[in-house]
């Protein structure tokens, strides 16, 4: 039988200011299309299902709790589309290819496929920053307090330079580069450094407030060196960038040796991508020392690699 609808979302990797960006400081982030959510309508027996394998989740609408995001997520757009979801009876399969707690916007892609699935199905047609503004509300039960960057960019599935509370502006990759994406297979809670980063700003604001301007500074220099094609300038400012997420303690001794194990092998610049605490890191390299530094992330313990051209 053919679905009712299918729509698919890519995940996000943020290049340069996790955490900072919560705090108003800039980040740069781009879409990451070799890992996708899928969300596939077809007519249900009762109600509406939501099953997610690749999640371990399954849920019932009219018995799924406010806290779950499959449901959040399905309730805001049906009510954004002006359907009475128990009248309906669908049956709504997830299927991703986006690591879970690993920094990659898994919860943003799932939220994104399932409201242009919705969409679809409604044959209405939703634009970017009506998706992403609906994906946002269910973020906040992923994240706590999320800067919004991971809706946004999967969303418009552009590269942007993202400033929270201000308008979208996308930036322009001048000259093409690699990146090798390195996954410790270590969960991280984006919601549990959030709340920790917060706590420690809370204690010492003066501290974390130089610290995430010394981020943002990071930020606006590798937007220059990415629009003039200046990618030699971009290893170092990695470093410099992972230095400041350790001073606020959201690496951790998986990363950190992950990272050591790229930068040995010839990547140019390294650092955590996401929350942190686990989840995924970002390696810099060239044509010539790729296939040296994926052997020795593999051989450190990364469970997964993607290897990516940011353009």
């Amino acid at each position: 039988m053919e679905p009712l609808a299918s729509a698919a979302a890519c995940g996000k990797v943020i290049l340069f200011g996790e955490h900072a960006v919560v705090y108003r400081r800039p980040a740069l982030a781009v879409p990451l299309t070799q890992v996708q959510a899928t969300a596939t309508i077809e007519p249900g027996e009762a109600g509406i299902t939501i099953d997610a394998p690749d999640l371990n989740q399954s849920v019932s609408l009219d018995r799924a709790s406010p806290a779950s995001p499959l449901a959040a997520i399905v309730r805001l757009t049906l009510a954004h589309l002006q359907r009475q979801p128990d009248t309906l009876r669908l049956k709504i399969t997830i299927n991703s290819t986006v690591p879970i707690a690993s920094g990659l916007g898994s919860g943003a892609a799932v939220s994104t496929a399932i409201v242009r699935a919705l969409a679809q199905w409604a044959q209405a047609t939703l634009d970017e920053a009506t998706v992403s503004t609906l994906v946002f509300e269910v973020e906040k039960l992923h994240h706590g307090t999320p800067s919004g960057i991971d809706n946004t960019v999967i969303a418009y599935q552009q590269s942007v330079y993202f400033v929270r509370d201000e308008p979208i502006q996308l930036f322009n990759v001048a000259t093409p580069f690699t990146v090798v994406i390195g996954n410790t297979g270590v969960a991280g809670s984006t919601k549990v450094a959030v709340s920790d980063v917060r706590k420690g700003w809370e204690a010492d604001r003066a501290q974390y407030e130089a610290w995430f301007d010394q981020i943002g500074a990071i930020v606006q220099q590798a937007r220059s060196a990415i629009e003039s094609g200046a990618i030699d300038q971009l290893g170092p400012l990695m470093d410099q960038n992972q230095a400041l997420l350790r001073h606020i303690n959201v690496s951790g001794p998986e990363l950190e040796r992950l990272i050591a194990a790229a930068k040995g092998a010839g990547a140019a610049g390294a650092k955590l991508v996401g929350g942190g605490r686990g989840g995924n890191m970002i390696a810099l390299v060239t044509e010539q020392n790729v296939t040296a530094v994926s052997a020795a992330l593999k051989d450190a313990g990364a469970v997964s690699l993607i290897v990516t051209e940011i353009s």
